[in-house]
């Protein structure tokens, strides 16, 4: 079988992917044949519903789902060997650098800087969508305090909990303001600086590196550090809103956009992904001598599955495709999507079926 990609055409994307998109045209939940199964009552897979206010963590090997709300963080800060920030894209979060490093002069907000404004230019106010720690909206981590540029930080929007009607989501809420943020290293980890945007005085705090994890998350609105991830080695898909670039008819870049019902992968840790061709029939069919016998590319773009499996106009999981997954042991396991709804036809229910290869 050859690898396919199915991002999907540019205008139907921006349509699809709108945080009040609805359809009534609900696809049945089809029944799987073998192997484990995530969105039953035996492995549960709480994302919460259509306001999907929660990131949920899979692991396969060890057949366990971690969840957190994904409102209860702002910035996460690497723990690897160099110096990268990310910001929370579950919010649809934004940042600007300024031309300024004195934190202490009062900041206005700047309304370009945000998710969904159909400009190209916005995505160098948001992470790199793949994942890359390269490109992020925070840039390359000061050395010192007198280097450190002050971003502001537009802080996305609250999970909401107004429910919408079967088929349909409501994952962006009221917008919940902005902060001003100044990071640089300092031994054994960074230094952060943080206050409202008209203040002439700020809050420092030490973020520590953690090797067991990916990153160590802050909040805002605890002043404090909080636990997010699992340990880097114990998981291989987010099921999380996200942000995306989104492209128009003519192949140019539209800018970030907010997506629900969405997945990505554990690619700093070494997991990866493709999409392959093929109905239930030939999912059920692919063993290990198939992959042993193919050259499959599997790809560290964290989008590897993404919106990949399932289609919002019908409500759906695309039925032609399935995934393969290596895990950060290296165990290969095949994916394939059955549903994206409960049976009474409301979004953020997802049931997926895999087997080690």
């Amino acid at each position: 079988m050859k690898k396919i990609y199915l991002f999907s055409l540019a205008m139907l994307t921006m349509v699809s992917c709108s945080d009040d998109d609805s359809n009534g045209n609900i696809a049945p939940i089809e029944a799987p044949s073998e192997g484990t199964v995530f969105g039953t009552a035996e492995n549960p897979l709480n994302i919460g519903g259509p306001n999907q206010p929660n990131q949920v963590y899979v692991d396969l090997s060890g057949e366990s789902t971690h969840e957190v709300f994904r409102g209860g963080w702002d910035l996460g800060f690497y723990s690897g060997d160099d110096f990268h920030v990310v910001i929370n894209g579950s919010l649809a979060m934004a940042a600007q650098e300024l031309e300024t490093t004195d934190i202490t002069i009062p900041q206005v907000s700047n309304p370009s800087v945000a998710v969904g404004t159909f400009q190209a230019e916005n995505m160098n106010y948001v992470d790199n969508p793949d994942g890359s720690l390269n490109g992020t909206a925070f840039g390359a981590i000061a050395g010192s305090e007198e280097e450190a540029s002050v971003y502001i930080v537009n802080l996305g929007y609250s999970v909401p909990t107004s429910t919408p009607e079967p088929g349909s989501v409501n994952t962006g809420g009221e917008a919940r303001g902005w902060r001003k943020v100044k990071i640089f290293q300092s031994a054994g980890g960074y230094t952060l600086q943080y206050a409202e945007l008209d203040a002439t005085d700020y809050q420092e705090v030490e973020i520590a590196k953690n090797p067991e994890y990916n990153h160590t998350f802050f909040s805002f609105t605890a002043n404090s550090t909080v636990m997010v991830e699992p340990v880097k080695t114990a998981w291989d898909m987010n099921f999380t809103t996200f942000t995306n670039e989104v492209f128009d008819g003519d192949g140019a870049s539209a800018g970030a956009y907010f997506y629900s019902d969405f997945i990505v992968i554990n690619n700093k840790a070494g997991v990866r992904a493709v999409a392959l061709e093929g109905d239930v029939a030939a999912y059920e069919a692919f063993t290990a001598e198939d992959y042993n016998a193919g050259s499959y590319e599997l790809s560290k773009d964290q989008r590897a599955i993404g919106a990949n499996w399932r289609n919002v106009l019908p409500v759906q999981v695309y039925d032609n495709v399935f995934f393969l997954l290596s895990d950060t042991a290296g165990n290969v396991y095949k994916i394939r999507f059955i549903s994206m709804l409960d049976t009474d036809g409301v979004r953020g229910f997802p049931v997926f079926q895999y087997e080690l290869l």
